[in-house]
């Protein structure tokens, strides 16, 4: 499977995870606890394959940006966060960043 697969397989369960953490209570409702905790683990450890095969400057960095989007966007969508254009460009710059790494990311300068 490629690492471009598995990275945003990665992203993706690291997004189910931190937005299913509200339900968890603070950590007092133990299912959706242990939900939330083996979803960060599978996310780390599809990470972990990831960087085996891309640097891991680059695999972290679209690790962090997507996944801080797109909670973002589902925290607003689904959870009754607030948006305003401040917060939305902000999410474009990150995005803007994720592009570029990818961009420049088969260089190794």
């Amino acid at each position: 499977m490629s690492a471009v697969v598995l990275l945003f397989g990665a992203i993706g369960v690291e997004v189910a995870a931190t937005a299913t953490l509200p339900r968890t209570r603070g950590f007092h409702d133990p299912l959706w606890s242990l939900a939330v905790l083996a979803g960060y683990g599978l996310s780390i450890w599809l990470l972990a394959l990831v960087v085996k095969t891309m640097p891991v400057s680059i695999a972290y960095a679209v690790w962090a940006g997507v996944g801080t989007a797109a909670v973002a966007v589902i925290g607003y969508l689904f959870l009754g966060e607030s948006m305003d254009w401040i917060k939305a460009t902000c999410l474009l710059l990150i995005i803007a960043g994720v592009v570029g790494l990818n961009l420049l990311g088969g260089s190794h300068a």
